[in-house]
């Protein structure tokens, strides 16, 4: 595995084969995959940290959707990936969709975990609050953001099954640096939906039974608006997925990858 800062961009770089890419959301980290590594033998695997989060540098002042696809189109270029299959985690489903409408040939297939085609109004005004919280607290703010956020981000059984689990997601929100953070949560309070009925390669959705963000019965209408979706749910599982249940997303991933590579 080689490490890469690509316009001040960390990209790990590992694997041979196909290309896989992959996007995290919103208080995550290139991280949130390295559960799911044995789903990759056999691809290239390119894991990138969005500007401002993990490893990367750069102003998120005023960044966008459009910026973060803009990021991920220069890292493609960069490697030479002419296509890949993507996935996708929460605030990263939104992104690879729009990647996806943009830059279509660049997009093979799609995997999102925890979807949503953009916040509704009610969580759009949540992520301004929070931003507004963050930016006025600082670390203590974003600590207690983090905090608040674990009530609902994580099912009740992985918080009393899987203490490792949750202590990752916990250090995954407070790692983050409170300006870049509270600039991701105006990125997505303001954008807008892709165009996913036009979307025409093979997309799997996942979730969690308890996923707040992205509930089953909205990911399951958001499948049927897409040409060639389908939806799973996993049992027991909040907004992170393959975090919470990696070993039934190991399971979904590999396939999915192998039937679409």
């Amino acid at each position: 595995m080689s490490l890469h800062l690509v316009h001040g961009v960390a990209v790990e770089d590992s694997g041979t084969g196909p290309a896989v890419v992959c996007v995290h959301g919103l208080g995550g980290t290139s991280n949130t995959w390295t559960s799911l590594q044995s789903a990759f033998e056999g691809f290239r695997l390119i894991s990138v940290d969005l500007p401002g989060c993990g490893r990367s540098l750069g102003n998120t002042t005023d960044i966008s959707v459009k910026d973060m696809v803009t990021c991920l189109q220069t890292v493609c270029r960069t490697f030479s990936i002419e296509t890949a299959q993507w996935l996708g985690h929460s605030m990263g489903t939104i992104v690879c969709q729009h990647l996806a409408q943009s830059s279509p040939a660049l997009v093979k297939s799609l995997l999102l975990f925890g979807p949503l085609a953009a916040p509704a109004d009610a969580a759009r005004e949540a992520l301004r609050a929070r931003a507004a919280k963050v930016s006025q607290g600082g670390l203590a703010g974003l600590q207690e953001m983090a905090d608040a956020l674990l009530n609902t981000a994580v099912s009740g059984h992985t918080k009393s099954h899987s203490p490792a689990a949750y202590a990752f997601v916990r250090e995954s929100l407070m790692r983050q640096s409170p300006g870049s953070y509270a600039d991701y949560c105006l990125a997505l309070a303001q954008v807008r939906a892709a165009d996913i009925e036009h979307i025409d390669v093979p997309v799997l959705l996942i979730t969690g039974d308890e996923d707040l963000v992205a509930p089953p019965a909205a990911v399951q209408a958001m499948a049927r608006r897409m040409p060639r979706a389908r939806s799973v749910v996993l049992h027991r599982c909040g907004h992170w997925t393959p975090v919470e249940r990696p070993h039934e997303c190991i399971r979904e991933t590999r396939d999915f990858l192998k039937r679409n590579a």
